[in-house]
């Protein structure tokens, strides 16, 4: 059991946390979750210990061992792979490296020879002869092959060092396991693993992540952090949803009851405070009236914008052909001969490991790049609006938000242009912040912002909720699922594409999938998993979205 006991943290004048008090048992799985720059990673270094509260404790009881998911990927770049996850259990590894040491010895001491039988005996209680299976089971699942256990880090690419250091996290049977973000990088293959690992844990986990899908299937319990403190909710991230959605609602009503009484008792003070006859009762219902105003209800920190796309006329039955696209980058064909087309009630996500192959096909269909061969056809009747996945040149200017956003408005009022990013979270001086030094969430928003306000009948998007917390992806889903038209959408959030899609193309090495149906029925269907295996020529297949 890991307690916390009346921990708070301020910065300057600013609240993280006021006198939190919680235990998180044996057996839970806790999803933390609050808006961004609520104090989710921050909660999780002061738990484990790098970072210090300003009052309170942590109390781990002793001989419990707690992990931490590393989120530094250079600090084992000297080490190999399996040495790494190993180092995940500090004690066994240091009994480890200590018996090949002396072991390695051409002659013991007796001294030594005792030590080596205390250590061997240590070693065996904490599972050490299993470390390596232990360790190699681990990176199979994650997805991190054979041929890369005994490598070197450094010598590795950047989403597998992810994986390396989530299977250090897992390793040795922690008590309590501390996740900041572990689906990055992860294919579905490997999400499902975790899935099932984190399910069948019977120790304390406590697991940030962004994913509402993970949350949904992992999550026995949630942790909110809001209003300066941390409220337990049992149940998963959907559960938590509906049930903050009607304590909104009750705070709401509750609100107004009080500026309503608030405004009944200022009347009757206006009216009878100057009255000899009734001055008592005035003096009454102003001390009700202070009372009631000390009492108001705090301000969530939660926020969600306001994310509709309303197009400006309905597409035709046509809506695009594609015949043949052909593209090479670098020598290597990322498109060969690609052909699909689109109708106008068709929601298209694109999934697979070949990323860079959406992205292409995207830039192609939005003219921003020119195929090989092949071509193209958008109806008459079509207006497409792009989010690329790399938004640098958009923000190369030093201008403010609010001209930039008037380049893309019909309104050029400033009080318009000002209002919309007002419901985007761009509020007062807010919105006139150099595009330049924009932070990766706000370009998102400012990206959405051009969307919605273009009008188009057929929206594109590549993995458009990177950068945005959940507050923004729900808005995003919302409105995506509300859209009544054409969407082509690459993603890596799995309840997004279940929830706005209808149609799922699936690039493999073998050519391309193209089935009409939701994205969880894809998944499960054993035809489609009998197909994929001849698409992908047998092996062993690793799904990405």
């Amino acid at each position: 059991m890991l307690t916390v006991s009346n921990i708070s943290l301020s910065f300057g004048k600013r609240v993280l946390f006021k006198n939190v008090n919680i235990k998180f048992n044996p057996g839970n799985c806790y999803g933390l979750i609050g808006a961004n720059g609520a104090g989710k990673s921050t909660f999780i270094k002061i738990l484990s210990g790098d970072q210090e509260a300003d009052s309170g404790d942590v109390i781990l009881p002793p001989g419990e061992r707690m992990t931490v998911l590393e989120q530094d990927h250079f600090a084992y770049d000297e080490v190999q792979v399996l040495d790494t996850v190993i180092r995940g259990h500090k004690k066994m590894y240091e009994i480890m490296k200590e018996r090949e040491y002396l072991y390695s010895k051409a002659d013991m001491t007796d001294e030594e020879g005792m030590k080596v039988a205390e250590l061997e005996g240590e070693f065996a209680d904490m599972g050490g002869y299993e470390a390596e299976s232990e360790a190699s089971s681990l990176l199979s699942g994650l997805g991190v092959g054979e041929e890369f256990h005994e490598k070197k880090m450094g010598d590795l690419e950047d989403n597998l060092k992810v994986r390396i250091l989530l299977a250090q996290a897992l390793f040795g049977n922690p008590d309590v396991l501390l996740l900041d973000e572990p689906t990055n990088h992860l294919d579905l293959e490997s999400i499902t693993w975790l899935e099932n690992f984190l399910y069948r844990f019977s120790n304390t986990v406590i697991v940030v992540s962004h994913d509402r899908h993970f949350l949904n299937k992992v999550c026995t319990h949630i942790a909110d952090i809001d209003f300066q403190q941390i409220s337990l909710y049992t149940g998963n991230y959907e559960f938590w949803w509906k049930a903050s959605q009607l304590a909104a609602k009750l705070r709401k009503e509750q609100q107004k009851k009080s500026e309503a009484k608030a405004a009944e008792l200022k009347e009757f003070i206006s009216r009878f405070s100057s009255n000899a006859a009734r001055s008592k009762q005035a003096t009454s219902r102003k001390k009700e009236l202070d009372k009631l105003e000390l009492n108001d209800l705090p301000q969530t920190s939660r926020r969600f914008p306001y994310v509709a796309f309303k197009p400006e006329r309905e597409p035709g039955k046509m809506v695009l052909e594609v015949e043949g696209l052909t593209k090479a980058i670098d020598g290597e064909k990322v498109l060969d001969n690609f052909t699909f087309n689109i109708e106008n009630d068709d929601k298209i996500a694109f999934v697979g490991p070949n990323n860079l192959a959406k992205t292409v096909l995207f830039d192609i269909l939005s003219g921003e790049m020119e195929p090989d061969s092949g071509e193209y056809r958008w109806g008459v009747t079509i207006t497409t609006n792009y989010f690329p996945k790399d938004n640098t040149k958009f923000f190369d200017s030093d201008i403010n938000m609010t001209d930039w956003l008037r380049q893309y408005s019909d309104e050029e009022e400033e009080s318009y242009v000002r209002g919309f990013l007002g419901r985007m979270l761009f509020s007062g001086d807010e919105s006139l912040k150099k595009v330049n030094v924009l932070s990766g969430g706000e370009k998102v928003r400012c990206m959405l912002s051009r969307m919605m306000l273009s009008g188009a009948n057929v929206l594109i998007l590549d993995e458009p909720t990177a950068h945005l917390d959940l507050e923004s992806i729900t808005s995003l889903n919302a409105g995506l699922s509300d859209f009544p038209y054409p969407i082509l959408i690459n993603s890596h959030d799995h309840q997004l594409i279940q929830t706005a899609a209808n149609r799922i193309i699936e690039f493999t090495p073998g050519g391309i999938i193209d089935k009409r149906m939701p994205f969880d029925d894809y998944l499960e269907n054993d035809e489609i998993f009998a197909l994929r295996t001849e698409m992908y020529g047998g092996s062993h297949i690793r799904l990405s979205i």
